[in-house]
C-alpha cells in the first residue's frame, strides 16, 4: 500500500489526499446535521417534561435515518401560485454556505505530513464572511419565490436581520486578527496553543460576546427566530416547502449553527488544543491526531448545546428589539473594542 502511495506523484498524492478530507468532512458534517437534530429533540423534550423520540433504534438512534426516509418519501408538491425557478433553486441554496466553508476550517493539527484543513488559506476569514453573507438569498429568494405574505415577511425580515448583524459579526473578529497578526485561522490556533489563557476568549471576551450574539441571528435561531417566527408567520419563508425541500432548509439551519460553532472554537476557544494533557501541539502520529479531531467536534458539540438551550429557554425578541441590539449596541462596541485594542497595541509596542 505503502509501495502504491510513494509511487504517485506530488500532485496525484494532493489531490487523493484532498479528496479524502473533502468526503471526511462532508461525511461527518452531515452525520452531526443529523444527529444535532435528535439531540435537539431530545433536550427539547427533557426541558417539556417528556420522553422524546425514543423507538426507531436502540435508545432512539435510528430516529434521524427514518427521518430522512420520511423526508425523501412524501410527496413533493409544488403550488401553482409560484415563482418555479426561484422556488427550486433557493432551499438548495440554504445548505451550501456551511459545505463551503467547510474548506478552512482546520479541524484538526496534522496526521503524519497532511494539515487537517481543506485549504490552508491565508485569507480564510474573509473567504469565510463571502460565502457566509450568501446564505442570505436562500431566505429571502425563498420568501419572494413563494408569491405569499407570510413568507415574504419572513424574507424581509431575513434580509435585514442577517444584514445588519453580518456587519457586527465582521467587526467583533478584527481585534482577534490584530492580536493573531494573520487572517490565516491555523495561525490563529497557533496563536492560542501556548497555555489555557492565551485563549482569545480571555483577551478578547467582549468580541466572543458580539460574534456569539450574531452567530445566533446569522442562523436565524431563537431569540434571532424572527424569519420564521410560527406563532406570528406560521414559518415564515418555508410555509408552501414540503418533502426534501423543506427539509434541506432545516438542514442547511443546522449546518450553519455547527459552521458558526466551529468558528467560536477556532477564533477563541483554542481550537483543536487543550492545554491541560498536552495536547496544544501539533500532531503528527495517527493516535495525535485524531485526538485534536476529537477534541474539536467535541467543543464544537458544547457550543451546539447552547444553541439548543437558549431556543427553549429564552423569548423570542421583537422586531424593533432586533434591529436597536444590532445596530446601537453592537455595532458601536464592536468598534469601540477594535479601536481600544489597536491602542493597547500600539502602546505595548511603542
Amino acid at each position: 500500500m505503502m509501495d502504491w502511495l510513494n509511487n504517485l506523484s506530488d500532485a496525484q498524492q494532493f489531490a487523493l489526499f484532498t479528496g479524502v478530507k473533502i468526503l471526511a468532512a462532508f461525511a461527518i458534517l452531515m452525520t452531526m446535521v443529523a444527529y444535532i437534530v435528535l439531540v435537539e429533540r431530545r433536550v427539547c423534550a427533557f426541558v417539556q417534561d417528556r420522553l422524546g423520540p425514543n423507538r426507531v433504534g436502540p435508545f432512539g438512534l435510528l430516529q434521524p435515518a427514518a427521518d430522512g426516509v420520511k423526508a425523501f418519501l412524501k410527496e413533493e408538491f409544488t403550488p401553482a401560485h409560484v415563482r418555479k425557478i426561484y422556488f427550486f433553486l433557493a432551499p438548495g441554496i440554504a445548505l451550501m454556505p456551511a459545505i463551503l466553508n467547510l474548506a478552512v476550517i482546520p479541524f484538526g493539527s496534522k496526521i503524519g505530513n497532511q494539515p487537517m484543513v481543506l485549504a490552508n488559506l491565508n485569507v480564510g476569514i474573509l473567504y469565510t464572511f463571502g460565502i457566509v453573507s450568501l446564505g442570505v438569498y436562500s431566505i429571502v429568494l425563498a420568501g419572494y419565490a413563494a408569491n405569499s405574505k407570510y413568507p415574504f415577511l419572513g424574507g424581509i425580515r431575513s434580509s435585514a436581520q442577517m444584514i445588519s448583524y453580518e456587519i457586527s459579526m465582521g467587526l467583533s473578529v478584527i481585534p482577534v486578527f490584530l492580536l493573531a497578526g494573520s487572517l490565516n485561522l491555523s495561525d490563529v490556533i497557533s496563536y492560542q496553543a501556548h497555555g489555557l489563557f492565551s485563549w482569545l476568549v480571555f483577551k478578547q471576551p467582549l468580541a466572543f460576546a458580539i460574534f456569539l450574539g450574531a452567530a445566533f441571528a446569522e442562523t436565524n435561531r431563537t431569540p434571532f427566530d424572527l424569519p420564521e417566527a410560527e406563532q406570528e408567520l406560521a414559518g415564515g419563508y418555508n410555509i408552501e416547502y414540503s418533502s426534501i425541500k423543506f427539509a434541506l432548509f432545516f438542514m442547511g439551519e443546522y449546518a450553519n449553527m455547527i459552521l458558526a460553532s466551529a468558528m467560536m472554537v477556532t477564533l477563541f476557544f483554542g481550537g483543536w488544543t487543550l492545554p491541560w494533557f498536552g495536547l496544544d501541539q501539533t500532531a503528527t502520529t495517527l493516535v495525535g491526531g485524531v485526538a485534536h479531531i476529537a477534541i474539536f467536534l467535541a467543543k464544537v458539540f458544547v457550543f451546539l448545546l447552547v444553541f439548543i438551550w437558549v431556543r427553549w429557554m429564552w423569548p423570542r425578541f421583537r422586531y424593533d428589539q432586533l434591529m436597536d441590539l444590532g445596530w446601537r449596541r453592537f455595532l458601536p462596541l464592536a468598534l469601540a473594542n477594535i479601536v481600544v485594542t489597536a491602542i493597547w497595541l500600539w502602546w505595548r509596542t511603542k
